[in-house]
Parts: structure tokens; sequence; C-alpha cells
């Protein structure tokens, strides 16, 4: 195919992609889709988890060519996985894609807007319903790209695709690791490409290519058993919450610092640098405003996001703060949360904390058993990277944004370091979505430039894929 039919047959794939959405097409999808009470935290959500796979992404995937097989959780008692997979020929690249299917709980009495967590209301330029941004809207929006270009092509997308899509990505994704082990072969691909989590702003395509790993672990203090009077024993009892809070202190300083430094990461690389200069976060209507002297010192805001490590305080308690009483407190405990880069060590962790604590006289502090989630980052100056971003910018005439990597969350080791493979990211929804929030809501606007988005992205794999370096997993 020659270039100006390339081109003729690129636009009439992104108007179709308009036309989909304008028509409503793509709201009455994401409709059925909301309707169904996929909360992973329910225990008594496992038959809609089923029905979700079974009666709505499979038929949809098959109308595609797909074939799907699903597969029960090999961790019980969560949900299952839906794998899929469409081949043009081994010759060609293959993506694998990837979404998740559960929500989070309704909180059904706390909604202001739209109708109701379970049903898509759309109220001006939003789209209100648990799920919409996280995550049936995004993996709902590639769906479509996908028929999109199939249907201008008269069927054919020029490479492969397999899907994996989940229920429990809510409650921490368990079994994700072992079923991509024990179907290796069947998810074979050469790279993930795959939409979660938010965009810088609303107005920016964005690509991010990892995650910042997470450790969460308790500090907790027992000292005595029972309160004391406060009058009677007060300068004479050790006050497990000031003990406690002192503790912290001596981790992270009150400017957000810190103070460990085996819990620092290593020195920001240049590229990622590069990719961070002139990016601000915020501003939003409903962000909250930024603290410019919060976090490591000499690090732009985002740095201090996407490329270095943060240590929070979640919670800590001592006493009862609802009824507190004149009682110095037999006990304290807090919850940290530790979001790390890539070239952190967090091996060691409870073994560094204890240490460090011990050092600095806390050495009764018990520390927990840290739960920790993999950081991940692909080298920004990947050949899969310049291919998304010069797409992007040809479909929405906006250079998008690059993150190096994102800064929550994601299950995305899984994808990087146990299946190899390259993984770029280009999410459809923004911070102040309300995610796991009552009133959960999608940007139409957002939503029907992203579909055109995705839409250039796949028919450019279909055009010039080939080009691409190969990582075929297992």
């Amino acid at each position: 195919m020659g270039a100006a039919a390339t081109s003729v047959g690129r636009d009439t794939a992104l108007a179709a992609a308009r036309e989909h959405f304008d028509r409503g097409d793509f709201v009455r999808t994401l409709a059925r889709r909301v309707a169904i009470r996929t909360e992973s935290q329910n225990p008594e959500s496992g038959p809609e988890l089923g029905r979700y796979l079974v009666d709505e992404i499979a038929p949809s995937l098959a109308e595609l060519g797909f074939a799907s097989a699903v597969h029960d959780n090999p961790v019980p008692p969560y949900g299952p996985f839906l794998i899929a997979r469409r081949d043009e020929g081994p010759a060609l690249p293959t993506v694998l894609m990837y979404g998740h299917g559960d929500v989070i709980r309704g909180q059904e009495a706390s909604w202001t807007r739209g109708a109701g967590p379970w049903v898509l209301q759309q109220d001006g330029d939003r789209l209100y319903g648990r799920g919409t941004a996280d995550n049936k809207g995004q993996h709902s929006i590639n769906i479509a790209a996908l028929a999109q270009v199939l249907a201008v092509r008269g069927g054919r997308l020029g490479f492969n695709v397999v899907w994996l899509v989940e229920t429990g990505e809510e409650t921490g994704s368990p079994g994700l690791a072992e079923i991509c082990r024990a179907h290796r072969d069947e998810l074979r691909a050469d790279a993930l490409i795959a939409s979660d989590g938010p965009r810088l702003a609303r107005d920016r395509p964005t690509v991010y290519l990892g995650t910042r790993g997470v450790a969460n672990f308790d500090l907790s203090l027992v000292l005595r058993e029972g309160a004391h009077h406060s009058g009677n024993w007060g300068g004479l009892l050790r006050n497990p919450g000031t003990v406690l809070a002192n503790a912290i202190a001596s981790l992270v300083d009150s400017r957000g610092r810190i103070l460990v430094p085996a819990l620092r990461p290593p020195p920001i690389p240049a590229n990622v640098r590069t990719a961070l200069e002139g990016l601000t976060f915020g501003g939003d209507p409903g962000d909250p405003a930024v603290d410019p002297d919060w976090g490591e010192p000499g690090l732009t805001p985002a740095e201090r996001v996407i490329a270095w490590n943060t240590l929070e305080v979640l919670a800590m308690v001592t006493g009862n703060p609802q009824h507190p009483i004149n009682a110095i407190p037999p006990s304290a405990k807090a919850h940290l949360h530790m979001r790390y880069v890539v070239g952190t060590d967090v091996s060691r962790i409870r073994e560094v904390v204890r240490g460090h604590l011990a050092a600095h006289g806390f050495a009764d502090i018990e520390v927990g058993e840290p739960v920790v989630m993999a950081a991940t980052r692909l080298d920004p100056d990947n050949p899969w990277v310049r291919f998304t971003l010069e797409s992007i910018e040809r479909s929405t005439g906006k250079r998008p944004v690059l993150l190096p990597n994102l800064g929550g969350s994601l299950p995305n080791d899984v994808f990087a370091d146990l299946l190899g493979l390259p993984t770029v990211w280009v999410p459809h929804s923004y911070a102040a979505c309300q995610q796991h929030a009552p009133d959960e809501h999608l940007l139409a606007p957002v939503a029907r430039e992203a579909l055109q988005a995705m839409t250039g992205l796949f028919w450019d794999l279909g055009e010039t894929g080939g080009t691409l370096p190969r990582r075929r997993a297992g």
C-alpha cells in the first residue's frame, strides 16, 4: 500500500473512531459494563467477576476474531482471568494488552453526582459510574480502537494481539504472577501496551513506562498493660505515642526528606531528568495545591514524585483519638508507606529500618514484615517509546507527556520482569477522576481523544510495527 493510500486509510480509521464515540456506541457499551457489579473487595462478588469476563469481554473480543479462555485464579478465592489471542502470522509483531474488570466497592450511599455507581450517567463532560475511569472505561477504549482498525482494514490489523484481563487488581492482583508463569507461551509477545492511571493533565496525552514500587510496613510499640493516670504517672512513664513520633522523625524529617541512606534511591538518570524537564503537577480543578517546600531539597516537583523515593505516614494511633482520656496510653502503632524507584534495594527494608531505629535508641519498636510491589521503568530511549510518542502526536496534534514511570504503583513488574517485555502505558483518565471514591467519572473529551489516539497507534503498528525490536517472551 502506498504512502498516500496509507494516509487516507489512517484518516478514515480516525474518523470512524470519532463517529463511534459521537453516535453513542462507546457510551452504550461502557454502560453495559459498568452495570456489572465487579467489586473484588466484596467476597460476594465472585459470580459477577466471572460474568464480566464470560458474558461481556469474551463475546466482545470474539466479534473481533479473538479466541478466549477464562481461567480460575490459582490463588483462591480471588477472581478469574481471561486470556484471548488473535494471530495473523508468526512473522508479525505481537502486542500484549492488559486491563482489569474489577472495581472497588461501590459506596452507593455516598454518591452525590450521576445515578450511583452501577448506572452510567453523563452530566456535561463527565461520564459517572464505578469503573468508568478505573479500569472499564480505559480497556473499553482500547478494544473499541482495535475494532475501528479492523473495520477499515477489512478484517486485518497487521499485527498479533494477546489480551489479559484480570479481576483482582483492586485487591493487589493475587494470582497474576502465577497465571503468567503458567500461561507464558499463550502470553508470548514483543511488548506490552496497556492503559491505566491518569494523564499528567486532562488535556495532555501521556505515556508512562513503568511505576514506582511500594513497600508498606507497620511500626508498633507496646510498653505496658493498660493506661495509667497522667497526673499520677506523667513524667514517670514513657509515653509510647511520643516515643513512636520521635522514632518516625528519625526516619523522615519534618519536610518529608528520607533520613535513612539505604532507603534513598540512586542518582536520577540523565535521560529521566531530561524527560521530566518543564513538567508541572496539579492545577486542574479539584487538584490540591502543591507544597513547594516539601520533599527532597534540590529536586523539581516532577523529579520528587516520579524519580525519587518518598516515605509517608498513612495512619498513626495511640490511645483513643475519638474519646481521649487523661491517661498515658500503653501502646502506639503507625502504618508507613514507601514509594520507591528502580535501583532501590528493598530486599532488606525490615532489617535496615530495625537497625536504624536501634542506632537511634528505639530498639524496642517492632517493625512489621513489609508488603512490597516492585518498581519498574523502561528506558525512555527504547524504540517502542519513540514509536508510541510519534504516533499519538500524529493523531492528536499534541506532543505527549513522557513519564519514565508513574508516581503510583501497578503490577507492571509481572510484565517487565517476569515476561521480559518493554512496557508502554497510555492512560485515558485524569488525576481528579475520583477513582476509588464516590462520583468516579471519565471525561468524555479525554475518552474521545484517547479513542482516536489508540486507533492511530494500532493503525501504525500494522504499518510499521515490524521494524520495532522483537522480544518474544517464553
